[in-house]
């Protein structure tokens, strides 16, 4: 496992850390969306980002679940900027009303990282009628990601990045 461990070009390699990765970055200023961030890479990811200065903002499916983590990153990073709102990806209402609620109350989206997902034994539907893992993990975040688009678009031309 030799290769696991030599860098590439960027200086970093797969054995490299987001926080080794992100050192010296100031993320200042922007706002990321990132669902599935009440575990695993999603919370790394939020982590990291509050870590650096980026206002996180956390649509969750399990408020308590979304706050127990706030919590866990603001005891740790008291200058974190976290909102939490709820969101439920294999809802096409709920997907709608969250990125109404967030447009309202987030003028500008500087990223958005798509990490929730779901996985059960026997096939589910969604309140929608769709398959439950093709509702959550695939249709939910690409009506998501274009209810987002021309606010991530116009936040890119304000700013000039």
């Amino acid at each position: 496992m030799w290769w696991f461990y030599r860098k590439g070009p960027s200086g970093f390699s797969s054995a490299s850390t987001a926080e080794e990765v992100t050192a010296g970055v100031d993320g200042r200023g922007l706002v990321a969306v990132i669902t599935g961030a009440s575990s695993g890479i999603g919370l790394e990811t939020a982590r990291v980002l509050a870590l650096r200065g980026v206002h996180v903002v956390m649509p969750v499916h399990n408020i308590a679940a979304g706050l127990a983590v706030k919590e866990s990153i603001v005891a740790k990073i008291p200058v974190a900027r976290i909102d939490v709102l709820e969101l439920d990806l294999s809802s096409m209402a709920s997907v709608r009303r969250f990125a109404s609620e967030f447009e309202r109350t987030n003028p500008s989206t500087s990223c958005y990282s798509n990490n929730a997902g779901v996985l059960t034994r026997n096939r589910t539907c969604s309140c929608d009628g769709l398959e439950l893992h093709f509702a959550t993990n695939h249709i939910g975040h690409f009506l998501l990601t274009n209810l987002l688009l021309e606010n991530m678009k116009s936040t890119c031309r304000d700013s000039g990045t």
